[in-house]
């Protein structure tokens, strides 16, 4: 019997309840890019950057193996979005060794090329009629310039497209700006706590498989379902990048999402290093603020976490507001990097704005980060000093009074309330 799956050319293998050994993802791998056609082929293989979890060397040394002197040449482009570009020894260990790769460039013209746009009645057609312009489908060069492009990346909840992977890897991974801004503020006008976590296709899924569908060379991807927190595998599947994800982020929703009854008073977000400013660390707030009550707080507690963006420092201009803030006041904001203003609407969370009573937000949102206190203020968020944070004290009120929840490991793991 043909499961929908196979007859999508879809293959997997693991599940929710499993962790895969190593040994059974290299034959998964090799068995899968064996079956290809690729010989001959160029191939650009696009990997996550280190912000997302990921057995990476395993999965490089694997396809390594599987395209060694079959492939005419291999190219590894790092799908950074707009993140910092990454070098030196973290590059290095990332990768695992096996391949050098590229960054992508995304303020770089000459590192892109236009394939075409997709037009006004389109975008307001998967936009569910939340905006009606055209917008440029612009691509790094690499992935036109090879026959075959690889997506290797996980698959976890996501707050601007539902669930991460995927084509999300070209776009925005790989991705000119405009089409990077608009993706994200389509879904800043969803809200993030609206669509994160969404099954299905969701209109910023929509728009990122329409732009992926003008790419010339052909697509096929590697999805994978991280254990949160030990960088194992859960899943695995290959097969183009439409099916593929889908079969991946049936796993995640099951592995990276975990339920509450009620909503609490107070989260504590303990954000891991590898997020190293708060335009990535903000994912601490995203996975808790379905379950924070109103006029809750969320302390997000990142020592490490210095500035609040490596390559967006305008949003300490701007500053952290919700939805409306903008929409409202759009003849003030319009002309700004609309993927700025998703991220600021994104950490704020869900608000009010009226030119009588200004910005009213359903809940306080708290750094307590090595970013300096004017800074974090200016930015229109609270304060904490984090060495006033005694994380033992955090976990046995938690475990006392059912208001306050603690999160390690902070920002893979969705909390949804039942």
């Amino acid at each position: 019997m043909v499961t929908s799956l196979q007859a999508q050319g879809v293959a997997s293998i693991g599940g929710p309840g499993q962790v895969l050994d190593d040994a059974t993802v290299r034959r998964f791998v090799r068995a899968r890019l064996a079956a290809e056609d690729l010989d001959g082929r160029s191939v650009c293989v696009l990997v996550p950057d280190a912000t997302r979890s990921c057995p990476l060397p395993l999965l490089l040394s694997a396809v390594h193996d599987a395209l060694d002197g079959r492939a005419t040449n291999v190219t590894v482009l790092i799908a950074l979005g707009t993140h910092a570009p990454m070098t030196g020894d973290g590059l290095r260990k990332h990768l695992g060794g096996v391949y050098s790769a590229r960054n992508h460039e995304w303020d770089n013209p000459e590192a892109l090329v236009r394939l075409g746009s997709v037009s006004p009645d389109r975008v307001a057609e998967l936009s569910e009629g939340r905006l009606r312009e055209s917008v440029d489908v612009v691509v790094n060069r690499a992935v036109v310039e090879h026959d075959v492009c690889l997506v290797v990346g996980p698959v976890f909840p996501h707050e601007v497209v539902g669930f991460s992977g995927g084509n999300k890897y070209f776009f925005p991974g790989v991705a000119g700006p405009e089409i990077i801004d608009f993706s994200h503020w389509l879904g800043a006008l969803i809200t993030s706590a609206e669509i994160i976590g969404t099954r299905g296709i969701t209109p910023v899924r929509a728009l990122i498989d329409q732009a992926a569908a003008l790419i010339p060379s052909r697509r096929l991807a590697l999805t994978l379902v991280v254990e949160s927190g030990t960088g194992a595998l859960h899943a695995a599947a290959f097969g183009p990048p439409e099916a593929a994800w889908a079969a991946a982020a049936d796993v995640s929703a099951q592995a990276h999402v975990q339920y509450l009854d009620a909503p609490v008073q107070r989260v504590l977000s303990v954000v891991p290093t590898k997020y190293g400013d708060m335009w990535t660390g903000a994912k601490g707030f995203y996975k808790v603020e379905p379950i924070v009550a109103d006029g809750g707080q969320v302390i997000v507690y990142a020592p490490h976490i210095t500035r609040i963006s490596a390559m967006h420092p305008e949003i300490e201009r701007i500053g952290y507001h919700c939805r409306d803030y903008f929409v409202k006041q759009w003849d003030r904001f319009a002309g700004e990097h609309w993927g700025v203003l998703a991220h600021s609407t994104h950490l704020r969370g869900a608000g009010t704005w009226d030119p009588v009573r200004g910005e009213r937000n359903r809940v306080t949102v708290t750094l307590a980060t090595g970013i300096p206190e004017d800074v974090v203020r200016a930015a229109n968020l609270d304060y904490l000093d984090p060495a006033a944070v005694d994380l033992d004290a955090f976990a046995a009120t938690a475990d006392g009074d059912g208001d306050t929840l603690v999160v390690p490991q902070a920002g893979e793991v969705l909390f949804r309330l039942r």
